[in-house]
């Protein structure tokens, strides 16, 4: 079922190399990592909270006889490996590699957690699993990756889609783990439709039951985890935001019938709210946004690009 299908309905009403040695006291470790080429490896690192093997792809930094930063980078709702094997990914639809190329950053691609919007789920779900992708994206994962690839500990993140509004969320939830956050294409506020029926419209489209990620809506699950609430967005003040979307005028206007100007629509109506909120509080944040632009990869590349030189700096302290 596809998310522009699910997302309609709702919004009307309807609903192999040797293992590595690195390991945590919780028993999360490296399983093993797989080379790829002199730049790249699949890193495949088991998670204790989730009791599974979770697959990332590492471009490593272009000079590593220094620590140097990591970028984490999260794709969205349908990306990553496939039931079929198919990977879609910042790796395979970006020119991620070229663009990093001669960056001293090592890039994280996380190639697991579709449909699960990366955070703490109140229940496990029968189609989707167990889901603690907070407690392994800022407590488990970090260091050991800061052991394996001898980085320097300071990170960035960037999320698209789905993935657009964890990546605010992760870095509320481990304040000063993250010097910059991209969030491209997102609608941050999960607790008050349309972003919660936005949130629920991906769950569904994946299978799984959006009621075992926070619970029935009115659980305050839905508040806590809403990333642009005042009280979470405080927690963002010193961190460096680049916030993206496109211009909801074309989608709106009806000048594109495509599902991802659609869907594009909804989220300039997030961001320009989400830009009200942070200007309100006081939280400075670049935002920027695409006349026409659709939810598409294309126009997250660019905005990887147009958000390098802020995250770069950010990096390098």
């Amino acid at each position: 079922m596809s998310l522009s299908v699910v997302m309609s309905g709702l919004l009307t009403g309807h609903a192999s190399a040797d293992p590595a040695p690195q390991a945590a006291n919780d028993g999360s470790h490296i399983d093993r990592v797989v080379p790829i080429d002199a730049r790249h490896s699949t890193v495949y690192v088991y998670s204790a909270a989730m009791n599974r093997v979770i697959a990332m792809r590492v471009m490593h930094a272009a000079d590593t006889s220094a620590p140097q930063p990591t970028l984490y980078l999260l794709n969205g709702a349908e990306d990553g490996i496939a039931d079929n094997g198919v990977e879609t990914s910042w790796e395979t639809k970006t020119d991620v590699d070229d663009f990093l190329s001669d960056q001293n950053v090592n890039v994280v691609t996380i190639l697991d957690g579709r449909y699960t919007y990366y955070t703490d789920w109140a229940a496990d779900d029968p189609r989707l699993g167990r889901n603690r992708w907070t407690t392994f994206l800022t407590q488990e994962l970090p260091p050991l990756l800061d052991a394996q690839l001898n980085a320097s500990g300071r990170n960035a993140i960037a999320g698209v889609s789905m993935s657009a509004g964890a990546a605010l969320s992760l870095a509320e939830d481990a304040p000063g783990l993250y010097s910059s956050v991209g969030s491209f294409s997102g609608c941050a506020e999960t607790s008050t439709d349309p972003g919660r029926r936005y949130a629920q419209a991906v769950v569904l489209s994946g299978g799984g039951n959006p009621w075992n990620m926070w619970g029935v809506d009115g659980s305050p699950g839905w508040v806590e985890n809403d990333p642009s609430t005042p009280a979470n967005l405080e927690k963002l003040r010193g961190v460096n935001l680049y916030i993206t979307a496109g211009d909801a005028g074309d989608a709106a206007a009806g000048r594109t019938n495509a599902a991802g100007g659609i869907l594009e629509s909804v989220v300039s109506t997030c961001t320009h709210e989400l830009q009200t909120r942070t200007e309100q509080l006081g939280i400075p944040a670049t935002y920027s946004y695409t006349p026409g632009g659709q939810h598409a990869w294309p126009y997250w590349q660019d905005a990887l690009h147009e958000a390098w030189p802020s995250f770069g700096k950010s990096l390098r302290g």
